[in-house]
């Protein structure tokens, strides 16, 4: 059993992740990274990897993911999968959740300002991969620290410039 992160290197993205650090050493669980790139420009220009006239090297948007992570959470596991294609937000969902179940996950950590709010968008990914039943969802929507006594924060992840 693992945390698994969905990360796409947004800040809520990297929220998750220090979060699923901090729980994860409190309750021993390990933490892996689990990303999907696709290798269309339109995709990385929506993700905010690239600017809408910069070149696309996807090679090197894998290595910035896998370095951030491994900044954040040195020893987290970093997976990518990398797709040709840009599919509609269902075909991401399952993608990114088959990346997820393969890590046998006790609990999905979400960094995201709308999973899982009353009224979903029809096109959220993490609607769909936070549907699941066979592990927990903790939803990370700020980037804040921990306000549980028993979390040890990453404290170079929460500065001021960050905090909300």
């Amino acid at each position: 059993m693992s945390f698994v992160v969905p990360f796409d290197g947004s800040e809520l993205s990297e929220a998750a992740l220090v979060r699923a650090v901090e729980y994860g050493t409190a309750l021993e669980e390990d933490v892996a990274a689990v990303s999907l790139v696709s290798e269309r420009r339109r995709y990385a220009v929506e993700k905010g990897w690239i600017e809408a006239g910069e070149p696309y090297d996807v090679d090197a948007v894998v290595d910035r993911l896998r370095d951030r992570v491994l900044t954040l959470a040195p020893d987290a596991t970093f997976e990518c999968e990398r797709i040709r294609e840009y599919p509609p937000e269902a075909e991401l969902a399952e993608h990114i959740e088959r990346l997820v179940l393969e890590h046998d996950p006790s609990a999905v950590f979400f960094g995201s300002e709308n999973v899982g709010r009353v009224v979903t968008p029809l096109t959220s990914v993490g609607a769909r991969v936070a549907a699941e039943t066979s592990y927990d969802v903790f939803i990370v929507r700020g980037t804040q620290p921990p306000k549980l006594d028993a979390l040890d924060p990453h404290p170079e992840f929460y500065d001021d410039s960050r905090a909300d």
